[in-house]
């Protein structure tokens, strides 16, 4: 389905491969502007996609040059919480994978639990825990071109890309990301308890998208967008319209970083050859 999907986006976009391919947060599809303009395709008309339910994501991807780089942006994700199975919500990147990504770069609205971070700053992922309960490697062994069924996720998040990332912006802070299957917020207990396994973020996406990129041999980059203070902390209840709202407002500036970070991988890619 996978491969099928690649081709009818190749046919769509006019382009027979793409390089890097980023997933765009609650809130964060006004960032697909500063990335770059281009062939937009709805993903509803592409197979395996469904619409998405979620607020602040729509069902679209655009095919972008940047720096003579083919980026697919996707304005929007589904989520297990919607009551999609984990393949359906990996679809995307298997996908992206087909069509000749070899970089990925997801990012999310977060919850955050260190109280020196600003509400809207961009925060690196070093590293995740997945407490959703399901893998997109569970099943038959992976067909021939896939990784291996026990894939190593040692350096999940790409040190490489961190780098490239800091590059642009030596001020970018890291965190771990806890990846929760939602919808609902946490309670100020569950917060304790992922400060005490290590978690700094906490979501309700990526997690799962990052295994399905490393096992598509794809190098992966996260980056967060720090929407809220997580429960506990915050000074009053959470509301899914805050998330989004804070993502509209730092849109901009996310989307400008995206930009100049494919700059940057792009650059990186010409020094190469």
């Amino acid at each position: 389905m996978a491969a099928r999907a690649a081709e009818v986006l190749a046919e769509r976009t006019g382009r027979a491969r793409h390089d890097v391919a980023v997933w765009l947060g609650s809130g964060w599809a006004d960032a697909a502007e500063r990335i770059g303009t281009g062939v937009e395709v709805a993903l509803p008309d592409v197979p395996g996609f469904t619409p998405t339910s979620a607020g602040g994501h729509r069902a679209v991807v655009r095919s972008v040059d940047v720096g003579g780089l083919g980026v697919l942006v996707f304005l929007g994700r589904v989520h297990l919480y919607e009551g999609h199975d984990v393949n359906t919500v990996v679809h995307s990147v298997r996908t992206a994978a087909c069509a000749g990504c070899r970089v990925a770069v997801l990012t999310n609205a977060a919850g955050y639990l260190r109280r020196e971070w600003r509400l809207g700053s961009a925060i690196l992922v070093a590293d995740q825990i997945n407490a959703t309960g399901v893998s997109p490697l569970t099943g038959p062994h992976p067909p021939a071109g896939w990784g291996p069924r026990f894939c190593d996720m040692t350096s999940l998040y790409s040190p490489r890309l961190r780098d490239l990332a800091r590059r642009v912006d030596p001020d970018l802070a890291e965190g771990i990301y806890y990846g929760l299957r939602g919808p609902q917020f946490e309670t100020p207990a569950e917060i304790r308890m992922i400060g005490i396994v290590g978690g700094d973020l906490v979501g309700m996406s990526t997690v799962n998208e990052a295994i399905a990129a490393r096992h598509a041999g794809m190098e992966v980059l996260g980056i967060s967008l720090a929407t809220n203070l997580a429960a506990g902390l915050a000074a009053g209840p959470l509301s899914g319209e805050e998330v989004i709202a804070a993502g509209r407002a730092a849109a901009a500036a996310v989307g400008d970083l995206l930009r100049s970070i494919l700059v940057e991988l792009a650059a990186d890619a010409g020094r190469a050859r």
